[in-house]
């Protein structure tokens, strides 16, 4: 059976992401699990720490069979990199089990900064949830030339090998981005619960998280 992570800082696990994650879980016919960063090497310091967004991602997901959370990288020591944990996948599963990672549109494009990028191919499938309003925004020419040939539109072909093919998970346009959440909670802006699940804006309130001192 097909396995999809979903790596992330999630900081916090808003409605966008869980939208993403449901999308792929309903379109393959399996879970999807999501796995919080302990140290991403790709962006600054999170506004909560990693117990604090993996607690706010077991809120969002309970009660969801379709959902599930993995703490990996927050017990492995040192930055978050994808292609260890990929690697971690692969010595548990064994060589042909079939394995996917689900990545944001903007995530994939920005893949040849990634650490070992061009191995993850050969480790994984990448599901890329792109939106009707990506339409056709250019890859570098070294991640289209490493991903050509690879592109397929049948979910099957993911499940019945273990790597290698690219998969675009189209879904409809949302607004939430992380940032734009934390940013909304530091000025106060009344709007923002509704851009996370209603657990999540209730242990937010509680934990004090994101507010401006």
């Amino acid at each position: 059976m097909l396995a999809i992570w979903y790596g992330g800082t999630f900081d916090p696990v808003h409605n966008g992401h869980l939208a993403i994650a449901r999308a792929a879980a309903d379109t393959f016919g399996v879970p999807v699990t999501l796995v919080p960063a302990a140290d991403p090497p790709h962006r600054t310091a999170p506004g909560a720490d990693a117990a604090q967004r993996a607690h706010m991602l077991d809120l969002a997901v309970a009660g969801d069979r379709r959902l599930r959370v993995d703490r990996r990288e927050l017990q492995r020591p040192g930055p978050s990199w994808t292609v260890d944990t990929l690697r971690e996948l692969r010595a548990e599963r064994g060589a042909a089990a079939p394995l996917a990672l689900l990545v944001g549109a903007d995530s994939f494009r920005s893949l040849p900064t990634w650490k070992h990028w061009r191995q993850l191919p050969e480790l994984a499938h990448f599901i890329v949830a792109g939106r009707d309003s990506d339409g056709d925004a250019p890859l570098s020419s070294d991640l289209a030339g490493e991903v050509e040939g690879r592109w397929t539109d049948d979910p099957a072909e993911l499940a019945a090998r273990p790597a290698g093919r690219v998969y675009a998970l189209r879904q409809p346009l949302r607004a939430e981005s992380a940032t734009a959440v934390r940013r909304a909670i530091a000025e106060g802006d009344p709007a923002w619960p509704d851009q996370v699940p209603p657990e999540v804006e209730a242990w937010i309130r509680t934990a004090g998280l994101y507010r401006r001192p």
